[in-house]
């Protein structure tokens, strides 16, 4: 047995329950449901009916094995939804998912992929390893035709739930201790004055974290390893070692960090702006090398990879190689 979905006229339709949301568009005003699935058709109703361009509407009753498009796209939604995810009411057919915090989204790119594979059904999300505002929708879901093959869903359900962990979450942001350490022989000798500090301060600050304190290395290598270490030992969650990164003969910061006995994973990024970034490990706390294109470019790989560092994820060097397809972002 099918469902019985029938086209009537409006003016048949007096006590019929409406089988889907109606939209109302009033340029630059108003775009949204007129009349919600399940509403009781009244003959009051007709001129609203009418006045959007519905002379018919579909009035259904289902079948074993089939569902609503509100119930499918509810269902997609909670496959799919992790932790830190509100699912809205659904509304036209789609279902959103919403942060409910502060944090850094993660998706699972090739179930969303897989899912999108079933027929007819809709999974759209934000990329992956962005930040993201309590409130903001990353993700919605939905199915195409008004009644959905149960079966489908089911099938959206175990792609869903075969990998490692949910298709999406918000992973919070860690309000981390900063350690900062400037190089250069023009700010150590009072020729320049420093504007990393003032920039690493506002971007720290807007996760939440905070500098425990900026100290002046000049061009030393030994001085920058005595105070990239007298940071760890302060307890430092992470310590940032602005400029020096380029391959003049005074800059010294790369080798520092190097024979510190640090992890390295990455000495360059195939990333523009801040292809001189450096990102390493000393003792398991994160010590990144900053260019100076952090000073006066808004984004760069320093910004991509903050957010991950504070949801507490390690960086691996395959996460940098990848950055060079769609890495450009002005040069």
């Amino acid at each position: 047995m099918k469902s019985s979905l029938r086209e009537v006229h409006v003016t048949e339709a007096v006590g019929m329950v409406l089988a889907h949301d109606l939209t109302q568009v009033v340029p630059g005003r108003f775009k949204g449901p007129r009349f919600r699935k399940g509403h009781v058709i009244r003959e009051e109703d007709f001129e609203a009916l009418l006045s959007i361009g519905k002379e018919h509407i579909y009035v259904m009753e289902l079948a074993a094995g089939e569902l609503h498009e509100n119930d499918a796209a509810r269902r997609i939604a909670r496959a799919v939804g992790g932790p830190r995810l509100t699912l809205t009411a659904p509304s036209e057919g789609k279902v959103q998912l919403v942060a409910d915090g502060e944090g850094l989204l993660k998706v699972d790119a090739t179930r969303v992929h897989a899912i999108n594979e079933v027929e007819q059904a809709v999974l759209s999300t934000l990329k992956t390893d962005i930040p993201v505002k309590e409130g903001e929708v990353v993700a919605a879901s939905r199915v195409i035709p008004l009644i959905y093959p149960v079966e489908r869903i089911e099938q959206v359900e175990r792609i869903a739930a075969g990998g490692k962990g949910p298709v999406l979450e918000v992973l919070p942001f860690r309000r981390l201790k900063v350690g900062v350490v400037t190089t250069g022989s023009e700010i150590y000798h009072g020729r320049i004055r420093d504007r990393f500090g003032p920039v690493i301060q506002e971007k720290l600050q807007s996760f939440g974290s905070t500098v425990m304190g900026q100290t002046l290395a000049g061009d030393d290598k030994g001085l920058i390893q005595s105070q990239i270490r007298a940071f760890v030992d302060r307890g430092a969650d992470l310590v940032l070692v602005t400029g020096g990164m380029s391959v003049d003969p005074d800059d010294r910061t790369p080798g520092a960090i190097a024979s510190l006995g640090a992890e390295v994973i990455s000495y360059g990024t195939p990333m523009l702006p801040g292809s001189m970034l450096m990102i390493a490990y000393y003792r398991e706390i994160p010590i990144l090398g900053l260019p100076g294109c952090v000073i006066h470019d808004a984004y760069t790989s320093f910004d991509l990879f903050l957010p991950r560092i504070l949801a507490g994820e390690k960086v691996k060097r395959e996460d940098i190689v990848r950055l060079g397809y769609g890495g450009l972002h002005s040069c």
